[in-house]
């Protein structure tokens, strides 16, 4: 089973302030510790960056690629300069530093063991509701939804056929989905925390202290 990796590197951190995949949390950055995890599992890794850092060395990974102004387009960037002869790809987002080895290895044994796509999820703990024009439309039932993260794994063929005709999607679980392919879902990590805002980083750096006592 050959297992490559797709690391997006690619935004430009518009909510953040600042390109946040560059932003140190401890000694490393934090796309280094994506890179990383990604590693665990990956014999090869893809990073995709934004376009004016495509040509700089990264380490840890095979390749650099320039990225896109949409996510798919991005991972699409990546996916492209994965082998052939890959039979898994996993995707994953520079932005979540702290997903464990074990999630890593948890999506890729779903695909391994048949399924078309595996995702990590986390029930949710807030009353969810469809809001449209400011109004309440109905309160969902939330034991039925979770919040959806990365490392998400497919096998190859999959994820190559959902991404043809550039589609684009939240995350690349909903391409394979609506090419009807079956998407498990694994649990999540509490502290596979997304860095989005400045605070997110604050708790970040704050894991990773307490993981050093």
């Amino acid at each position: 089973m050959i297992v490559w990796a797709v690391v997006v590197a690619a935004g430009t951190g518009s909510r953040f302030g600042a390109p946040k995949q560059y932003e140190l949390l401890d000694d490393r950055r934090v796309l280094d510790w994506a890179v990383a995890g990604a590693r665990t599992v990956a014999d090869g890794i893809v990073l995709v960056v934004t376009p004016d850092r495509a040509g700089e060395r990264e380490p840890g990974v095979e390749a650099v690629v320039a990225g896109a102004s949409t996510r798919s387009d991005s991972v699409r960037a990546g996916l492209a300069a994965v082998p052939g002869e890959a039979d898994i790809v996993v995707v994953h987002d520079a932005a979540r530093p702290l997903a464990s080895p074990s999630l890593f290895e948890a999506v890729v044994a779903a695909v391994d063991a048949g399924a078309d796509g595996a995702i990590p999820g986390i029930p949710l703990a807030d009353t969810v509701k469809e809001v449209d024009d400011g109004l309440v439309r109905a309160t969902l039932d939330r034991a039925r939804l979770v919040a959806v993260q990365t490392p998400q794994a497919f096998a190859a063929r999959v994820l190559r056929l959902a991404h043809e005709g550039e589609p684009d999607a939240s995350d690349d679980a909903g391409l394979v989905e609506a090419r009807g392919g079956t998407v498990a879902v694994v649990p999540g990590e509490p502290a596979n925390t997304k860095i989005t805002t400045p605070v997110d980083l604050a708790f970040a750096r704050l894991l990773v202290s307490e993981r050093s006592e």
